[in-house]
């Protein structure tokens, strides 16, 4: 047993005799009889105290602390105090992340777990705790694909309190704990008659972005800064290194998502919807803070701009042009007078990158080339997305076993004939 219990009720005094005896102390019959003291890791006092008739269950806490000290699974009582707010607050602050991410994950937290579970102390959390969280969350965040990413945000924290020893054991990761289960839809990748009909209904100074975005994959930051430079229309090849992002309400240049550059095929015919886009609106130069709103001015010669020459705001595009496409095209349907349009995710520019996904996938093109050219930074997670684009292998086994067959069965039937002398 580590460290030793005291009787707060009773002193040691010499008596008359000089010999020790026990007296009573000022405190007897009155408040938690019993301290349980030892000494930590880091060298000071701990202790706990227990009421009057309970020193079996002092001892037993001490004995218990000792294993956990010999073990390696010892916990400081004190550290788990610490709220969930306060610890995630403090989490966040050092966690390595761009301004966006650390922004996007204040957001969350604030939003989603704060409120719920934001004044519980760390030490006390049990899965049904995170279960009842689980459950109130589902009512206000109906996205599935959101609640997995708050969820993943709240494990990632309760891991590091089990790494900075706050906590034995991660509460979200229980067996008891289901999280949030992915969307079970798939993706439905555009028809070519879609992508040119919104491609048809664009001011034609923005319609080879479409080009862009469906013949090489690109994402829309990264079409908006895609450079003159980074274009080798002698080669064949389109490289990657820049996209125009918002962070903090400002515009900046940043590296693609997850700093993935890469280099993308660029077809014929991509390459030249790109030659006449530049002889009808000739490249911009334009100066944006590299990667935060206070960062270094960078310059870039933009092949798609604004009509007052400068980088294409998103959300206006979205809004005004995009949408307005995708009305003319029957994607979405017009919105009422004096109504905005409606919501329509799954008609973003990202459908471009669906869609050629579902071309190359349609081609044979490996799923390990298109990751690449897509830039995800795990082939497994561009299989889990659009394994159903690739092609029917049903289709494929029956025109194997096909071939075997019907050669051995033309072979038997040349056998079987009779031979002409």
């Amino acid at each position: 047993m580590a460290g030793h219990i005291q009787d707060r009720w009773y002193r040691t005094e010499n008596g008359p005799d000089g010999k020790p005896h026990r007296v009573k102390s000022d405190r007897y019959g009155t408040g938690m009889r019993y301290r349980a003291r030892y000494a930590g890791p880091d060298g000071t006092e701990k202790n706990k105290s227990f009421p009057d008739r309970q020193k079996r269950l002092a001892e037993q806490w001490l004995t218990q602390i000792a294993a956990d000290m010999s073990r390696g699974s010892y916990i400081d009582p004190r550290a788990g105090r610490v709220t969930f707010r306060q610890y995630a607050e403090k989490w966040l602050a050092s966690h390595t992340t761009d301004i966006n991410g650390h922004d996007a994950a204040e957001r969350r937290l604030r939003l989603h777990a704060f409120p719920y579970i934001g004044t519980r102390p760390v030490a006390s959390f049990q899965p049904g705790h995170i279960r009842t969280w689980l459950s109130e969350l589902a009512s206000a965040v109906p996205a599935a694909s959101y609640r997995r990413i708050i969820f993943g945000l709240v494990s990632a924290i309760f891991s590091a309190a089990v790494d900075d020893t706050l906590i034995p054991r991660n509460p979200c990761l229980a067996r008891s704990v289901r999280g949030p289960q992915p969307d079970p839809n798939r993706v439905v990748p555009w028809t070519p008659e879609q992508v040119f009909a919104v491609r048809t209904a664009l001011p034609e100074r923005f319609r080879a972005m479409v080009d862009v975005g469906g013949g090489c994959g690109l994402r829309q930051g990264e079409i908006f800064g895609l450079p003159v430079d980074e274009v080798d229309f002698n080669s064949g090849w389109l490289a990657v290194r820049v996209q125009v992002k918002r962070v903090r309400g400002k515009f900046v240049f940043a590296p693609p998502k997850r700093g993935k550059t890469r280099d993308v095929p660029l077809s014929g015919a991509v390459g030249a919807a790109l030659r006449k886009h530049m002889e009808g609106f000739p490249p911009v130069e334009v100066t944006l803070p590299w990667l935060k709103p206070d960062g270094p001015p960078v310059t870039r010669k933009l092949i798609f701009t604004g009509r007052t020459g400068d980088s294409v705001r998103a959300s206006h595009f979205d809004d005004h042009l995009w949408k307005r496409a995708l009305v003319s095209a029957a994607l979405i349907p017009a919105p009422e007078p004096g109504e905005r349009h409606a919501s329509a995710r799954e008609h973003g520019m990202h459908a471009l990158r669906h869609f050629y996904a579902s071309v190359l996938l349609d081609a044979g093109e490996s799923i390990r080339a298109l990751s690449t050219y897509l830039g995800h930074s795990d082939p497994g997670f561009t299989l889990r997305v659009y394994t159903h684009l690739m092609p029917s292998s049903e289709g494929r086994t029956r025109k194997a076993v096909d071939s075997v067959f019907y050669n051995i069965s033309q072979a038997q039937d040349s056998s079987d004939r009779p031979t002409t002398t």
